[in-house]
């Protein structure tokens, strides 16, 4: 797989969201080869730009920098959105060069 996808969670300390999100995350993640998804994972208590973009809405899961959810995290949700983004990533690289799938 050349293509690696991925996830970044942004959190706060003493969230009990964000620690429900991110087990959630190493869960899912767990199924899914080392080399095809990459966690980050970001503070808005370190970040002012985070911030004040995130603050409502954390925690917040990104998957390739899009926004996948907010507040509360569904597993069969993120694991669906992990296998589009895999496909998507194998789509791409089978393109012929210059002639984007």
């Amino acid at each position: 797989m050349d293509a690696v996808t991925s996830l970044t969670i942004i959190s706060k300390p003493d969230c009990h969201l964000c620690d429900v999100a991110r087990e959630i995350v190493e869960t899912v993640v767990a199924d899914y080869p080392e080399d095809e998804v990459s966690i980050e994972e970001l503070s808005i208590a370190a970040d002012p730009a985070l911030h004040a973009q995130w603050w409502e809405k954390i925690p917040v899961v990104l998957i390739d920098d899009r926004l996948h959810a907010h507040w509360r995290l569904d597993a069969a949700r993120l694991r669906t959105a992990l296998d589009a983004a895999r496909d998507a990533a194998a789509l791409e690289a089978a393109a012929p060069e210059g002639n984007p799938a």
